[in-house]
């Protein structure tokens, strides 16, 4: 029987009856109890019965003074990559900082007036997503404004078990990967927070653990509602495909952006659906299943035209390599003329006027590109991964909060 327990819930559980938590130490726990909070959320932070964080914090009796919003902002509305400006909660009445703004981290002086920093987002174990660069800069703003960092956890909706794709290389470093993890991590928000300390960010957090979750659950067992983290996240099937087709953002393709099915679909006004989808089924990648679609974005690229491309249909979603489909996707696309890698020109003070892509940032290296564009064999690029997954795997068994084995705890 599902039966996972947010680190929000537990900590408004130990609030509301006075009772501190065997992993909160005295302090921080008197200063939850009754110092002033800075909270960093979004929508995605809610209760199994649907209530947003703020709120539950507040009717459990904490003092929420600030709120910070990461992109999309604290009530989740503004587009990929739109600046969020700062403002004052209307619910709640507190002012809101925006960490996707003027700025990416917290202001110094705002979080020198706080007793401690909440940060309940929920990720979607893959390094790209930018909540978890957002919490690097928190724990490193935190620890120079000497306050805690407590990171209300949360189940990776991909499991905890998987880990896929090269690890980042410093030079592609971006606010969309700042630390050398593979594309999919296999870690907890609150994991992450663990090693961003190890890697140099900041102070080692608190982190309020889940309870009922086990490594090898995707978000469908947990028995908990998904509320979309990002406008483009809208189920946790959306995030099961994530870590391969966003790769489809460094193209002139369509990974499905304005459309209903973001991330589960691409195409193009120039590529033929029952092409794609045949090629990519002949391949036979596993848990995978491909059928031809044509659809027409209201947003972002090929907005109003009609495209032709392919839906990812997940079978099997512990067979399913996300990574591996995105290689493929790539392969077959990169057959077509029409096709290109997005790039723009910048000056490199060494080397001099550069050319930078941006699948290199997502991908965290410049091997996928190159090998895609020479013809490699998607399964063979995957391969080479292997030692550098087996490395991460070797570096964070050790700050896993979860066991792997089925049952629960709560």
């Amino acid at each position: 029987m599902a039966c996972a327990v947010t680190g929000l819930e537990r900590l408004a559980r130990a609030l509301e009856a006075g009772q501190p938590l065997p992993e909160l130490a005295t302090d921080p726990w008197e200063r939850l109890r009754t110092g002033r909070l800075g909270l960093v959320t979004n929508p995605s932070a809610i209760t199994r019965d649907a209530v947003p964080a703020p709120e539950a914090l507040v009717a459990a009796g904490a003092r929420l003074a600030l709120l910070f919003g990461p992109e999309h902002g604290v009530r989740g509305d503004a587009p990929d990559g739109q600046p969020v400006p700062s403002e004052v909660d209307p619910r709640l009445g507190v002012p809101v900082i925006s960490l996707y703004g003027e700025s990416h981290r917290p202001p110094i002086e705002a979080l020198s007036a706080l007793d401690a920093v909440l940060f309940d987002l929920q990720d979607v174990g893959v390094r790209f997503y930018t909540y978890s660069t957002t919490l690097s800069y928190v724990m490193e703003a935190a620890a120079e404004a000497a306050i805690p960092v407590v990171i209300l956890d949360r189940p990776n909706p991909i499991g905890g078990i998987a880990i896929e794709g090269p690890r980042l290389e410093p030079e592609h470093a971006s606010f969309v990967g700042r630390f050398p993890t593979p594309i999919r991590h296999g870690l907890t928000i609150g994991e992450l927070g663990r090693l961003f300390h190890r890697l140099g960010a900041g102070a080692e957090p608190h982190v309020v653990r889940c309870e009922g979750w086990t490594r090898r659950q995707y978000w469908r067992a947990t028995g908990l509602p998904w509320a979309p983290p990002s406008p483009n996240m809208p189920t946790p099937e959306t995030a099961i495909v994530y870590p391969g087709t966003c790769l489809l953002e460094g193209t002139n393709v369509s990974e499905g952006r304005g459309t209903a099915l973001p991330f589960e679909q691409f195409g193009a006004p120039w590529l033929d659906a029952s092409e794609v989808a045949a090629a990519l089924q002949a391949m036979e990648l596993p848990g995978a299943r491909f059928r031809p679609t044509y659809f027409r974005p209201t947003a972002s690229k090929h907005a109003g035209a009609t495209c032709q491309g392919a839906q990812i249909h997940v079978i099997d979603p512990e067979q399913f390599r996300p990574t591996l489909v995105g290689l493929a996707v790539l392969a077959v696309l990169r057959r077509a003329p029409q096709f290109e890698w997005r790039s723009r020109l910048a000056t490199d003070p060494a080397t001099g006027e550069v050319r930078r892509y941006a699948i290199d940032r997502l991908a965290g290296t410049a091997r996928v590109r190159e090998a895609i564009d020479a013809g490699a064999d998607p399964a063979a690029i995957a391969a080479s991964w292997a030692e550098e997954e087996r490395s991460f795997r070797d570096m964070v068994r050790g700050l896993w909060l979860y066991p792997t084995e089925p049952g629960c705890s709560a």
